[in-house]
């Protein structure tokens, strides 16, 4: 009988991502790997990349199996006992439909993206580290789709996420950020999604989506965030051990790395807009304002973090002083422009209620009142007396994060950001100092950008007004999906379940 003693987890990481890996006798490693040296970044000793998890692809599926038992029984219970009906209000469901077609497709993108660049890397540990967090990613798009799908069954707007990505105006900001990822090198790649988005940023996305669910009694939403909580625990863990050790490896990467840091940190900024907008306005039962969220996950956790990371040369993002000052604009501004272009989107908005204007007045209390509570009362008596506004103009968008500039000057927010720049004779627009240098760095790839406004006014999409490339091109069904909440078949149903009313005269969610 043999005497060998059965491998514990981390000599079983050591032979699957050391032992296990061979050198080239037939094939150059550079040609083998092409990518691997074309951004500038020099890797002298791959065998120094850590893992910290050591995870290796048996306990992986048995650690992943047991969260998807727990998961899914407790999605067919929410089903079954009609879940929907125990949220504080339909407006929240409105969130859900932003986070659907905005996030997760970005999930899958992402899945994409590991599973490109693990192919690339010379490294066996980095290449099983991808391998494992595309599996992750994958799994993130299904558990999510699993989660909001019931809620299709019972509301508008959910009904076709897929298609609404790559095509409406508003879902071109997520998406444009990945694809721009995507399209990097696999350096740029992880520095972007590993350490930019996951270990800096991802808290400000995942952890007040999951407590707003948790505030609104979507126990579905709760459940799924807790599944993924692990997983992005282990994603953000090897963030910092990714730019550590690209830091690490030679003192050539650390100007390349601090570019890039630059460069993802302002990307992110800009597209969580949208999950600030979500935490100020789209949530009934509200768990803390977005410059309270920014403070605590980015100014004190990202504070730390750069102080650490002081030692390799590496210094805070450029411009994020910007952001400190604009964490107490940005959600009214977003929200602003989404209730004026409610017509073309898949969700409906509102205005906030007066008991709403006073916590944004309690959270917000040198600017809400002074720049923004006057411009909602105003549009809520408009809509009062039968002139709900909707703007019909199309607004001029960054060439970079492509979101309209509505965003406001450092210093006075009584006057929009807007910066342009001319290369090789034709003028770009941007929203902001950040966008603009992006742009000045790699113009070749943002000139290419599939800009919404524009391709419409091109006739690129399907229509040659607004409603038919709204109900044709991005297969929103009209006065059905968008426009204002009030008197909304959502609305309706609503007050029809709280009522105890039949439903019958309402169809279901298309």
């Amino acid at each position: 009988m043999s005497n060998n003693k059965k491998l514990g987890l981390k000599d079983k990481y050591r032979y699957l991502t050391r032992d296990l890996d061979w050198e080239p006798s037939y094939q150059k490693k550079e040609d083998i790997y092409p990518y691997e040296r074309f951004e500038g970044i020099r890797i002298t000793d791959w065998d120094k990349w850590e893992d910290p998890f050591r995870l290796t692809m048996d306990a992986y599926w048995k650690y992943q199996a047991e969260k998807e038992k727990k998961l899914y029984a407790i999605l067919d219970a929410f089903a079954q006992n009609n879940g929907q009906q125990n949220i504080s209000d339909a407006r929240y469901v409105n969130a859900l439909k932003l986070f659907l077609s905005g996030i997760t497709p970005c999930e899958y993108q992402a899945f994409q993206g590991f599973a490109r660049v693990g192919r690339h890397f010379g490294g066996a540990g980095a290449r099983v580290a991808c391998q494992m967090q595309a599996i992750d990613e994958l799994r993130h798009v299904q558990t999510q789709v699993h989660a909001m799908s019931h809620f299709n069954k019972h509301f508008d707007g959910m009904h076709d996420f897929a298609h609404m990505h790559d095509r409406v105006w508003f879902l071109s900001v997520p998406k444009s950020f990945f694809d721009d990822a995507r399209t990097a090198g696999p350096f740029e790649f992880l520095t972007a999604i590993s350490f930019s988005f996951e270990y800096v940023l991802t808290n400000l996305l995942f952890v007040p989506f999951m407590s707003g669910a948790a505030y609104n009694g979507d126990m579905a939403t709760v459940t799924f965030g807790f599944s993924a909580q692990s997983d992005e625990a282990r994603h953000m863990t090897l963030g910092l051990e990714v730019i550590k050790f690209l830091l690490e490896q030679h003192e050539d990467n650390v100007p390349i790395i601090q570019g890039w840091i630059d460069k993802w940190f302002w990307r992110g900024n800009r597209l969580l807009s949208l999950v600030g907008m979500m935490m100020d306005y789209m949530l009934p039962n509200k768990v803390m304002s977005w410059a309270e969220a920014w403070e605590v996950y980015f100014e004190q956790a990202g504070g730390a973090l750069f102080k650490d990371l002081e030692r390799y040369g590496i210094r805070p993002p450029k411009y994020v002083e910007h952001c400190m000052e604009a964490k107490q604009h940005v959600s009214h501004q977003a929200w602003a422009t989404f209730y004026q272009y409610s017509q073309a989107t898949n969700f409906h908005t509102w205005m906030p209620t007066d008991e709403e204007m006073d916590w944004l007045s309690a959270k917000y209390p040198q600017t809400f009142d002074q720049y923004y509570r006057a411009r909602f009362t105003f549009w809520r008596e408009q809509q009062e007396k039968g002139e709900r506004f909707y703007n019909p103009t199309l607004p001029q968008l960054c060439q970079v994060c492509q979101i309209p500039t509505i965003f406001t000057e450092p210093g006075d927010p009584t006057r929009i950001s807007h910066r342009s720049h001319v290369h090789e004779g034709e003028r770009y627009h941007f929203c902001s100092d950040g966008c603009c240098d992006i742009f000045k760095n790699e113009p070749q790839k943002y000139v290419q950008a599939w800009l919404p406004v524009h391709q419409i006014y091109q006739g690129n999409c399907g229509g040659a007004d607004v409603e038919s490339v709204v109900r044709d091109y991005y297969r929103i069904n009209l006065g059905e999906d968008n426009f204002d909440y009030a008197g909304s078949r959502d609305q309706r149903r609503w007050q029809q379940w709280k009522d105890g009313t039949p439903t019958e005269e309402l169809p279901e969610a298309s």
